[in-house]
């Protein structure tokens, strides 16, 4: 099973929880034992699987890519001036897999799937794909 799902980010930097977009495709799939594959067809956008007990970790996990991948650099030469957003999507990567057992996501206790956007506001799609197995 493979759907499509349409977001629409509201900052130029921000991390979404779209875990239960992917447990809600796991219970369509009707799939107990597999993989869930999360990704993302955006070159200036994420998927990251990371803590979501404390939203002081997104804002920090921001902050420090800020720091590592500023906006403006003087030696930067992509004519749309978002490298930084290209920097941050590369390094978060575009998709991540998620284990299903027993027709759940194999996610720790404070775990969960996040849609970053590193150049936004704009309107995003992810895909989430099940495979039976």
């Amino acid at each position: 099973m493979l759907r499509s799902f349409t977001i629409h980010t509201a900052k130029r930097d921000e991390m979404i929880d779209i875990t239960s977009f992917v447990e809600e495709t796991v219970r369509q799939a009707n799939v107990t034992e597999g993989v869930a594959v999360v990704y993302c067809p955006h070159t200036t956008a994420g998927i990251t699987i990371n803590e979501n007990a404390d939203p002081d970790v997104k804002r920090d996990m921001m902050r420090r890519f800020d720091d590592i991948y500023p906006w403006e650099h003087p030696l930067d030469r992509h004519m749309e001036g978002n490298t930084a957003a290209h920097m941050k999507a590369s390094t978060v990567g575009a998709s991540q897999h998620v284990i299903i057992h027993e027709g759940r996501l194999l996610l720790g206790r404070w775990q969960g799937v996040y849609f970053c956007e590193y150049d936004g506001p704009r309107q995003r799609t992810f895909y989430v794909k099940v495979i039976r197995g």
